[in-house]
C-alpha cells in the first residue's frame, strides 16, 4: 500500500496509540497542500453549499476514511462514475445553518449514524420523498429542503470547519452512507488569446 494514500496517513496518525487529531496540523503536508490549493488561480472560489463536517467518513478505495484524510490524488468511490481522483481539498471555518438527521432515516443505514450537514448541502434521495416533491424516482436536494421536525431537524447555526472536496467535474459521493453532491469542480483555466499572424 502506498505510503502517501489517504488510510497510510490515518495510520500514521494513530502512532503509539494516539488518536487521529480532528483536523490537520498546521504544518502537515495534507494542511500545507489545501492551504495552497485553496488560494491557487485556478479553483472556484467561495462556498459553492456543498462541503462536510469534521468526523465524517468517506467512501474512498481504501475503504470508508474520516474527511480529515483526505488529500489530492486520493482516489474516491462516486455513485456516477465508479471512482474520480480527488483533485484539491479546501478547509476553512465558516458560520452556517445545520441540519441535523437521524441514523436510518433516508433509508436503510441512510445514513448509518446520526449525521450533521451544511442546511445548503445536496443530497440524493432515492426513495417516497422524490416522488412525493418532486414526482421522480431521484432527486438532489438541499438538506433543509428535507426538514421535517423530528427525524430531520433545523439545527441551527455555529461556526465549523469546512472541507469541501473539488473533482475535476461534479460528482455523488458516499458519506456515511447518503449519496452527496460534491463541491463545484475546478475552473479550467482561460486560453491564452493568440494574435493572428503578421504577413
Amino acid at each position: 500500500m502506498q505510503r502517501n494514500s489517504a488510510f497510510g496517513r490515518m495510520w500514521t496518525s494513530f502512532g503509539m496509540g494516539r488518536k487521529p487529531q480532528t483536523t490537520p496540523p498546521q504544518d502537515s503536508p495534507a494542511r500545507i497542500r489545501s492551504d495552497a490549493l485553496a488560494d491557487a488561480p485556478h479553483l472556484v472560489h467561495g462556498f459553492c453549499g456543498n462541503g462536510l463536517m469534521p468526523g465524517v467518513s468517506v467512501l474512498t478505495l481504501d475503504g470508508a476514511l474520516p474527511v480529515e484524510y483526505l488529500a489530492p490524488g486520493d482516489r474516491i468511490i462516486t455513485r456516477d462514475s465508479g471512482t474520480a481522483v480527488l483533485q484539491a481539498v479546501r478547509r476553512a471555518r465558516r458560520h452556517l445553518p445545520r441540519v441535523h438527521i437521524q441514523a436510518g432515516t433516508l433509508g436503510h443505514m441512510r445514513p448509518n449514524s446520526d449525521l450533521t450537514l451544511p442546511a445548503s448541502q445536496q443530497i440524493l434521495i432515492r426513495d417516497w420523498r422524490a416522488k412525493a416533491l418532486f414526482g421522480r424516482s431521484s432527486a438532489l436536494i438541499p438538506a433543509k429542503r428535507l426538514i421535517d421536525g423530528t427525524f430531520i431537524r433545523d439545527d441551527g447555526s455555529a461556526a465549523c470547519e469546512m472541507t469541501e472536496l473539488i473533482f475535476d467535474a461534479p460528482h455523488i459521493l458516499y458519506v456515511d452512507g447518503l449519496e452527496l453532491a460534491s463541491s463545484a469542480p475546478l475552473t479550467a483555466r482561460p486560453e491564452p488569446q493568440r494574435q493572428p499572424h503578421q504577413m
